[in-house]
């Protein structure tokens, strides 16, 4: 299919994304606008203890205007390798930094309105090395064994996205 980009117009300008107003031209010639929300790529972490505990962040989230149990995530700095991105990321959530982190895979978050592009990663040999947090982040650890964390995300208790899908890549990693 032949879809053709003929303008993007960024009408908002955020820290972590942009929200665009794009005309495409679609393959039967009509013309259509769509936004997208253009998101900086980001990275999902599932760190396991010594112990095979899966440890989680628990933080409100203006979206869900609720707390969620989440794994750790953020977003890429500019030119940042995301695994560079998922190091320090674990570091700054957890207070753990990781002696193996593993490369899982990646995915499109929303493509239908949003390009954020989400790198998971497995971390383990798990040893204190914290990070400054950033300002806004008010995070509470929690850790569940991996078989109790999987038993959770199939019975609904655990509704972030992200999360929901880093789970099933690592489950054949994961010591249950």
């Amino acid at each position: 299919m032949n879809f053709k980009t003929l303008q993007h117009e960024t009408i908002f300008s955020g820290r972590v994304f942009n929200l665009e107003h794009v005309r495409m031209q679609l393959p039967n010639g009509e013309i259509r606008s769509y936004d997208l929300v253009n998101h900086k790529a980001a990275v999902t972490i599932v760190p396991i203890d010594e112990a095979g505990n899966i440890v989680f962040v628990r933080q409100y989230r203006v979206g869900a205007d609720q707390e969620l149990l989440e794994l750790p995530a953020g977003v890429l700095d500019e030119g940042e390798d995301p695994g560079e991105a998922a190091a320090r990321e674990v570091r700054e959530e957890t207070g753990m930094a990781a002696g193996n982190m593993r490369y899982l895979g990646s995915f499109f978050m929303s493509p239908g309105y949003s390009s954020e592009y989400m790198h998971i990663f497995l971390a383990t040999g798990l040893y204190p090395a914290p990070l400054e947090q950033d300002d806004d982040e008010f995070l509470q650890l929690e850790t569940f064994p991996a078989a109790k964390a999987l038993q959770m995300a199939r019975s609904g208790e655990i509704h972030d996205g992200k999360t929901l899908a880093a789970l099933l890549m690592a489950e054949s990693f994961l010591p249950v």
